[in-house]
């Protein structure tokens, strides 16, 4: 498909996707919504092979996304609403499940739709003029893209059923303080910082890389054992190249070569 909100560049296998909506401060309509989904559940995978890692963005400085588009609500009846919501948890299952590590970078503001869709990265780097929130109880309606799972798993039920209840946004410091950020940095450090990170995960066994997603998202999911998945997890890593690769560096005292085999 042809993308028209989501932009992208390719730097050795280091893949930044930019949500370019800026003047509708890059809110997630419809259209954003396919494009993520094909990428995440489509062409990403196709290509899996040669990405490192991804960074998320949004255009300009003053929002990562600030929500959803509105107005694509209006009319809406249970049935329908119950759709979206459905669409959007497949969507952010798809980004969560993603076997190369995803990284939001945030600035601005993350607010309603754009704070699920940092929280479905792997992690969240954010500039200092970050802020976050989930104010949907203001238009009378909860978060539907798992924001009101999500964010108890990053800063606990107390904390969470605040923020959800009171709409309260919060700025980068606290973010960080409570866990839903992982770094903080100046807006102008924003993706280099998520670059770096990258670059040190890609130095390890991407097979691993992947189980590591894989063992981390089972925990929780009610569907699977963690424990259990990580035994599986930890058997298949033990029979492949990279494994015999890593062990023989380690005793010889040099880095190793992963192939990813």
């Amino acid at each position: 498909m042809e993308y028209q909100n989501l932009q992208f560049s390719n730097d050795n296998g280091f893949v930044t996707i930019t949500i370019s909506r800026e003047k509708a401060l890059n809110a997630l309509n419809k259209q954003t919504m396919l494009e993520l989904e094909q990428y995440f559940s489509k062409d990403g995978l196709e290509k899996i092979d040669s990405i490192k890692g991804i960074i998320l963005t949004g255009a300009g400085t003053k929002a990562f996304v600030a929500g959803a588009d509105i107005k694509e609500f209006l009319g809406m009846d249970t049935e329908g609403g119950m759709a979206m919501a459905q669409r959007g948890h497949d969507i952010f299952f798809a980004i969560e499940r993603f076997p190369r590590p995803v990284i939001a970078a945030v600035n601005g503001f993350a607010l309603g739709g754009g704070c699920e869709l940092a929280m479905a990265c792997h992690m969240r780097i954010c500039s200092e003029n970050a802020r976050f929130g989930q104010p949907e109880v203001n238009l009378g309606i909860i978060p539907g893209y798992g924001g009101t799972q999500r964010l108890i798993q990053y800063i606990g039920k107390g904390k969470a059923m605040e923020l959800l209840m009171t709409a309260d946004m919060i700025k980068a410091d606290e973010a960080h303080r409570l866990g839903l950020v992982n770094h903080v940095v100046a807006q102008e450090e924003l993706l280099a910082k998520a670059r770096a990170i990258l670059e040190k995960i890609a130095s390890k066994g991407p097979l691993a890389i992947a189980k590591i997603i894989a063992s981390v998202n089972a925990y929780f999911d009610h569907q699977q054992d963690g424990f259990n998945s990580e035994v599986r997890s930890f058997g298949a890593t033990t029979g492949t190249s990279d494994f015999v690769e890593g062990a023989t560096a380690f005793v010889e005292k040099r880095k190793a070569n992963f192939t990813g085999k």
